[in-house]
């Protein structure tokens, strides 16, 4: 018996016997999923139908009590039975008085009035997704009075909008420079032509200028180019009103109390929940929601939801926001306007041209968003708090962030591909769309508390969103969860933080060991600069290019890159052998393991439907997701040497997959193979890759530092 498998059994009975029945499920269902049959697995499984019970999940309980009656242990045998036949009287009464209740989801897309107005809210706790699974609400309550929060530091938000600005800027000018020098680059190699002097002048008042402008224009120009691509319409307090009273109520009384004028309040007509705000001052603030957001959420829950709205709006970084959407938005049309052209063109060299700009304008696009990431992830944990001030109600935002993951993982599901409007608008919505994969999807499977174990304990878990638009879910939940228990309140979710967690630092380090790399090539430089100006002072070398041309240090960081990747490359692609590919409960383990890193990855070979989008607007393979029995996975793929099949050929197809699965922010699987029935295959060289990126870094800060040398001689 494993040292942390008895731990977490004594940890999950202790949260069983104290009734704090999810902490208990989040430590018993890892040992539970354990293949081999041992005494601490019956004795994990025996908690799970007591927790499962004591939860209102009686067919999760009577399953286990099934597969229990079937043990080898004579006294668990008849402990299940007994158990079997109390859960099953009251899964019955449960069933009967609950004939006549149902819960009704609007799916239509049009902006109509519900039926009734009862239809809203929950008449039980148990919210039906699909016929097999069933996702367990605990509805905790909201407080009737409750104390202000403490105030938060505005400072860092301001210097990090201005920041963002900033960077912003400096992309922009930098890509405009990069344009100039290069057409005057090639005007020079061409005949009869000379470079335009007028290229190499200052761009910085060309591009500050119209940014400053686009500022001050960006509600109404973003008015223009939602109405125009996405179809936004104008929302009225009236038809809001038939959906949550209460968010008319307390946006009014919010607007009252700051003594702004109230937003216009504008709808989208697309199923995915979504709620964004664009604006550059209170007075003509946006706040527009999805027509799937109002049909999917409980009064209360989209009260908060515009709450959360409401605590964007009074900050610095709320017009440079807007700002950011103004400029990437044309940029994802013009992406989109050049994959349909590639498409519909019949000609090679057409089709490739437009191909290429569609890729080029997605990098841009790309790029740009990417000036915005640190700013959008801290700006909802303000907001947050601010939601749960102006309602009072933690709780309610806790179970109507959680409803947008389910409800984009439905959307995708339906659609078979992520729809342009989750991606392009993803920097302002509330949660992000490739997060809201894999957790959505498993919603029901697992407990929430399960899921999330990995957002809330992992201790490097924020060194993985770096890359991310979003905050870890987890950790929002958790610190909504803080502030119920502020105002003394029930959390609608049960955290623990698992006492024993075996990550090594070695693992880590180890992980990011490229980006390591950097720093050590860095350091080499200093101490070989070091090195030879002391041999020159001590008159034994004379080398004057070493501190005449500084370009060596980047030879050095180049290098110091490669040896990074090196040296984590057989860790991060083990070899895959048919007797190590995982089952479903395991790979369920590993998602709900908190001392994962994306290191420990696991050999996987799973059936699934290949979702994406088709053609020329998937041509990096960025939404490439394996839909399988688990739930829906995000896949990355590496376009290898063989050009007759690409992924995008098999979208809407049954597939294989082999590869290995990672545990991160968003889980995904780097491929080796995708396999489909007929026996096509198609290779994603991951470990290659990484090998050539090695040897091409080697090889450019070894040309670095010869070139450096002979030109100074």
């Amino acid at each position: 018996m494993l040292s942390s498998e008895k731990s977490s059994l004594e940890a999950g009975l202790a949260a069983l016997k104290e009734g704090n029945y999810y902490a208990a499920i989040t430590q018993l269902l890892p040992i539970a999923n354990q293949p081999e049959d041992s005494d601490i697995r019956l004795q994990a499984l025996v908690g799970l139908v007591m927790s499962y019970a004591h939860t209102g999940e009686i067919s999760k309980a009577i399953a286990l009590c099934r597969n229990l009656i079937e043990s080898d242990n004579s006294q668990v045998q008849e402990w299940a039975k007994v158990a079997l036949e109390h859960l099953t009287k009251r899964q019955k009464r449960l069933k009967s008085k609950s004939h006549h209740q149902s819960h009704n989801i609007v799916n239509s897309t049009q902006i109509t009035k519900p039926q009734a107005s009862g239809s809203k809210k929950s008449t039980n706790n148990i919210y039906r997704t699909t016929e097999t699974t069933s996702i367990y609400w605990r509805q905790a309550r909201r407080a009737k009075v409750w104390q202000p929060l403490r105030k938060y530091n505005l400072i860092p938000s301001r210097l990090l909008a201005l920041a963002t600005f900033m960077a912003l800027f400096w992309v922009l000018r930098a890509m405009l420079e990069l344009v100039m020098t290069l057409t005057n680059q090639i005007l020079d190699k061409l005949p009869y032509v000379s470079p335009l002097p007028f290229l190499y002048s200052d761009f910085t008042t060309l591009i500050l200028v119209p940014l400053l402008v686009l500022l001050v224009l960006s509600p109404w120009l973003l008015d223009w180019l939602l109405t125009e691509f996405y179809q936004q319409q104008p929302l009225s307090k009236e038809i809001l009103y038939t959906y949550s009273r209460e968010a008319v109520r307390i946006t009014q009384r919010t607007c009252q109390l700051k003594r702004w004028p109230v937003p216009t309040f504008q709808i989208l007509p697309i199923a995915a929940p979504m709620m964004f705000t664009y604006g550059n001052l209170p007075r003509n603030a946006r706040i527009v929601v999805s027509q799937g957001l109002l049909a999917k959420l409980t009064d209360d829950e989209i009260a908060t939801i515009y709450a959360l709205g409401l605590g964007q709006i009074n900050r610095w970084d709320f017009g440079v926001m807007s700002l950011a959407l103004l400029v990437t938005l044309p940029i994802y049309q013009l992406y989109q306007q050049a994959s349909t052209l590639a498409n519909k063109s019949e000609q090679k060299i057409w089709c490739w041209t437009a191909t290429g700009l569609a890729g080029l304008c997605y990098g841009i696009w790309c790029l740009l968003t990417g000036t915005t990431l640190l700013n959008a992830r801290f700006r909802l944990y303000a907001s947050d708090r601010q939601a749960a001030e102006i309602t009072g109600n933690p709780n309610g935002l806790i179970r109507a962030l959680l409803k947008i993951t389910i409800g984009i993982a439905d959307d995708i599901k339906k659609q078979q591909h992520t729809s342009p409007q989750l991606e392009s608008l993803n920097i302002l919505a509330p949660v992000d769309f490739q997060h809201s994969l894999c957790l959505g999807s498993l919603a029901g499977h697992l407990p929430w508390e399960s899921l999330l174990i990995w957002e809330n304990s992992n201790p490097y878990r924020q060194w993985f969103t770096i890359n991310n638009s979003h905050p870890l879910l987890g950790d929002r939940l958790q610190r909504l969860c803080k502030i119920a228990r502020h105002w003394h309140l029930e959390t609608e979710l049960h955290f623990i933080h698992p006492e024993l967690l075996q990550v090594k630092p070695q693992s880590f380090l180890l992980q990011i060991a490229p980006f390591l790399g950097i720093p050590l090539g860095l350091t080499l430089a200093g101490l070989f600069w070091l090195a030879w100006q002391s041999a020159y002072t001590l008159h034994l070398f004379n080398l004057k290019w070493i501190y005449d041309d500084w370009s060596f240090v980047t030879g050095f960081l180049m290098i110091g890159f490669s040896i990074g990747t090196v040296m984590r490359l057989n860790a991060f692609f083990p070899e895959i052998k048919s007797l190590s590919l995982d089952s479903d409960e395991q790979i369920l383990q590993l998602l709900t393991n908190p001392s994962v890193l994306p290191l420990d990855s696991v050999s996987v070979r799973i059936t699934g439907k290949l979702l994406g989008r088709r053609g020329t607007s998937n041509c990096l393979a960025q939404d490439l997701i394996l839909e399988s029995s688990i739930g829906l996975v995000k896949l990355h793929h590496i376009p290898g040497l063989e050009l007759k099949t690409t992924p995008q050929e098999l979208i809407g197809r049954q597939i294989i997959v082999t590869g290995w699965l990672r545990r991160g922010v968003t889980p995904w699987i780097d491929i080796q193979t995708l396999e489909t029935e007929n026996g096509t295959i198609i290779n994603s060289p991951h470990p290659i890759f990484s090998t050539v990126l090695a040897v091409i870094a080697q090889a450019w800060g070894a040309y670095i530092m010869l070139t450096a040398q002979s030109l100074a001689r």
